[in-house]
């Protein structure tokens, strides 16, 4: 049975990637993000149509990744360092250095549904910095978020010999053992 809806989000997780010359990548062993609390990632290209024979005779159709954002409770402070660039100093302060460089990454999550949940890769992300910001308390706490901004481009996959952007999987997938171990390592798409 396939899912009516979709709801919840969990299990969120980053891998930072090494881009290889020819546009490929590996990954490092995915890190938990907790307190995930809303992933709203948008399609980003665009359709271009061709007219003639006074028509819409043609369209094509890029597909330039996504962006969007992923809010969470507190950015974790491996991410902050791992993906952001921020550098920790012998007495354990973090510090935003201004020549910091973004390192891609992975993302993966998963969105819950009413029969199944849906897994899902993002390939090549970037990632930039939260803001910063707080309240002071009243008569009652509001809790208070981070977010970050998210671009998602393509990757190329020697494998399929094909740009990808992203991967999903339910869990009545060919194989269950990849849907139960899908944070364990970034899924990488089988081929001929």
């Amino acid at each position: 049975m396939a899912n009516k809806v979709k709801y919840g989000l969990s299990n969120v997780h980053y891998a930072k990637a090494t881009i290889a010359a020819d546009g490929s990548a590996t990954y490092e062993t995915p890190v938990p993000i907790p307190g995930a609390v809303n992933l709203s990632l948008s399609p980003q290209g665009s359709n271009d149509p061709f007219y003639a024979d006074n028509i819409k005779y043609y369209i094509t159709a890029s597909n330039s990744g996504y962006e969007g954002d992923l809010e969470v409770a507190v950015i974790p402070e491996a991410f902050l360092k791992d993906i952001l660039g921020e550098i920790e100093d012998e007495n354990g302060i973090l510090i935003e250095e201004t020549n910091a460089t973004a390192t891609p990454f992975a993302l993966l999550f998963q969105f819950e549904g009413d029969d199944k949940g849906t897994r899902h890769v993002m390939y090549n992300c970037t990632a930039t910095r939260p803001n910063v910001e707080g309240q002071t308390k009243e008569d009652s706490t509001e809790v208070k978020t981070e977010t970050v901004t998210i671009n998602c481009a393509s990757i190329y996959n020697a494998k399929l010999a094909k740009n990808i952007v992203k991967a999903r999987c339910l869990n009545d997938t060919k194989s269950a053992a990849t849907y139960a171990t899908w944070n364990n390592a970034v899924y990488q798409p089988a081929g001929d």
